[in-house]
């Protein structure tokens, strides 16, 4: 049995990267707006807009996941890997769900 790793390329890894760091960046504006006793609700909005973020980082990587590592099983000669594969896509999607 293979083991089918590809990494995202490079200009996903950018992306990805980008869109952390500005989450980081709204992490921290969270943490001084909990600090300075601001107002729940504008804490609450904060707090969506970076979850939001975050999930459109997920969507971001997990393409990637599937466009690369995926598809190299998929293309496999490897009966046991593609199917482990569906499974772990499977596995990992079941648990956006449970977010």
């Amino acid at each position: 049995m293979g083991v089918y790793i590809v990494s995202m390329n490079e200009d996903t890894r950018k992306k990805v990267d980008v869109r952390l760091a500005r989450i980081a960046g709204q992490v921290t504006g969270i943490r001084n707006m909990v600090s300075d006793e601001r107002y729940c609700v504008d804490i609450l909005l904060q707090l969506s807009a970076a979850i939001s973020a975050l999930k459109r980082v997920e969507h971001i990587v997990l393409e990637s996941h599937l466009d690369t590592c995926v598809v190299a099983a998929l293309q496999s000669n490897d009966e046991t890997e593609r199917e482990q594969k569906i499974q772990e896509v499977m596995e990992v999607i079941a648990t956006f769900g449970k977010q």
